[in-house]
């Protein structure tokens, strides 16, 4: 019939996935978005505060389990439970305890930041877990710190959207570098090395002519140093950017606490004491409290 659209269970106008959720546009129109989005469990999501006053956000659970802290207590969402926004003043974090399935409403268009572009970037991200057998969801446990970070340090709202965004797209320039060397079970050589060090400058090419490109700088810097042992540039201290510090802090305690084809994983309290040691060498201060807080809060240490 004119005027009216159906859709059958599963069905949507588009659909974009990511390792951890699926987001499926349902209808738009006169500004307004209807989509439904699916998410793993033990997994987080984000309500940021909208730029404009009057964008209304819409939230209805239709299946699973959420979780978030709501001034100081912690609230639980099960199936009918809804949640929306306007004038959102902080960031709210979700975290899910079951696979969740989310009716979205929100009278901005919405979809076309989530859409093509992020959607490719993100299989490229994970290729590259794929062929590195030891970093699987490890893009996924480092924006996880890198979120929880920069909560900690009262960033803006556009400081951690860049986090959020780069975290997860940190390690892409890893597609270029062969599968023998990200396995490789002994030390790398000079040349192997000198080939993993170009993954920074790699993964922000990438991101050239996208919406993404003003991540590029973050992308570069990830390694970098404040002493200026870092690569590829040898930056320090506030030549690197506050968004490049946390990702560098988070990534260092994920790879030090997962396992490796040259040796086992270290325990979180030696990673963060060697993250501790070399505060204001290699990491910033500011950074290194407000993870040693976050792993306090989440039980991972004493």
């Amino acid at each position: 019939m004119e005027g009216l659209t159906v859709g059958k269970k599963g069905s949507t106008i588009e659909t974009v996935e990511y390792s951890v959720s699926k987001i499926g546009l349902l209808a738009r129109g006169n500004g307004a978005e209807v989509l439904v989005q699916n998410i793993d469990k033990d997994k987080l999501f984000y309500l940021y505060p909208s730029e404009n006053p009057d964008v209304m956000e819409f939230y209805y659970i239709l299946e699973g389990e959420v979780e978030c802290e709501l001034d100081g207590e912690m609230v639980c969402f099960s199936p009918g439970d809804y949640f929306s926004a306007q004038n959102l003043i902080d960031t709210i974090l979700f975290k899910t305890l079951s696979e969740v399935t989310v009716l979205w409403v929100v009278t901005e268009p919405t979809f076309v930041n989530v859409s093509k572009e992020i959607s490719s970037l993100m299989e490229i991200v994970k290729k590259v877990e794929a062929k590195d057998n030891y970093t699987y969801m490890h893009s996924d446990r480092v924006a996880e710190y890198a979120v929880k970070i920069a909560r900690k340090l009262r960033v803006s709202t556009n400081v951690l959207n860049r986090i959020t965004e780069s975290a997860y797209l940190h390690d892409i320039g890893k597609i270029d570098i062969p599968a023998e060397i990200l396995n490789k079970p002994g030390k790398l050589t000079k040349e192997e090395f000198d080939v993993v060090k170009r993954h920074p400058e790699d993964g922000a090419k990438m991101l050239e002519g996208t919406m993404y490109e003003s991540l590029k700088p973050i992308l570069e810097q990830h390694h970098e140093r404040l002493d200026g042992s870092g690569y590829p540039r040898g930056l320090k201290e506030d030549e690197i950017l506050l968004e490049a510090k946390i990702i560098a802090v988070s990534d260092t305690f994920d790879a030090m606490t997962e396992d490796r084809a040259y040796r086992n994983a270290y325990s979180a309290e030696y990673a963060m004491n060697e993250i501790k040691r070399l505060s204001g060498i290699h990491y910033d201060p500011s950074v290194v409290e407000a993870f040693e807080q976050v792993l306090k809060e989440d039980g991972k240490i004493e």
